[in-house]
């Protein structure tokens, strides 16, 4: 995989497309085996997680449902603080076993808000998947159930992880390089 510009930006490769297929088919297999007739609602968060929400959906032989809600926590390559919910979740939870699709945890901030919402609609259960995870940036701490990297506190790009909205649709994962 070459380096790539984005934004006037050099992102250098670091994770192909077969290592994040590799640990979705394991994490799905994981899924597989402990929802097994639960029938679980998984909720992907927007905008990033949308492909690895696919592709992990992909992975389900379970009889499971999916929507999508939208928060949001980004401007740039820097965390704003705050937590933005454009778009509501309108299913009830009540009695579900639900897993909260991520593409990544780095603050821990967005989903440390989110949970206890979730929480208050007594689900049967609640868990974490998420493809990405910086321990090195985590303040607010999470137990993240399923997990497919961890990952250094560097900023990431591709596969659904975007710089000002571009490069979501690459199928590698870029770290900005930071010689520049």
């Amino acid at each position: 995989m070459p380096s790539i510009q984005v934004n006037g930006k050099t992102f250098i490769p670091y994770l192909t497309q077969e290592n994040i297929a590799a640990e979705i088919a394991k994490m799905g297999a994981a899924l597989n085996r402990d929802f097994a007739g639960k029938r679980p609602l998984f909720i992907a968060i927007l905008n990033g997680s949308f492909m690895f929400a696919s592709d992990l959906f992909k992975e389900l032989n379970i009889e499971a449902e999916i929507c999508f809600i939208k928060l949001a926590s980004y401007k740039g390559t820097k965390s704003t603080g705050n937590v933005i919910t454009s778009i509501g979740l309108d299913q009830s939870l009540r009695g579900r076993h639900v897993i909260v699709l991520e593409d990544i945890v780095d603050t821990g901030k967005t989903l440390s808000e989110f949970m206890p919402q979730l929480q208050d609609q007594q689900p049967a259960s609640l868990h974490i998947a998420a493809l990405l995870h910086k321990p090195e940036a985590t303040v607010y701490p999470l137990k993240i159930d399923y997990l497919g990297f961890s990952v250094p506190n560097k900023f990431l790009l591709g596969y659904g992880l975007d710089f000002d909205g571009l490069a979501r649709n690459l199928k590698e994962i870029y770290q900005l390089d930071e010689r520049e």
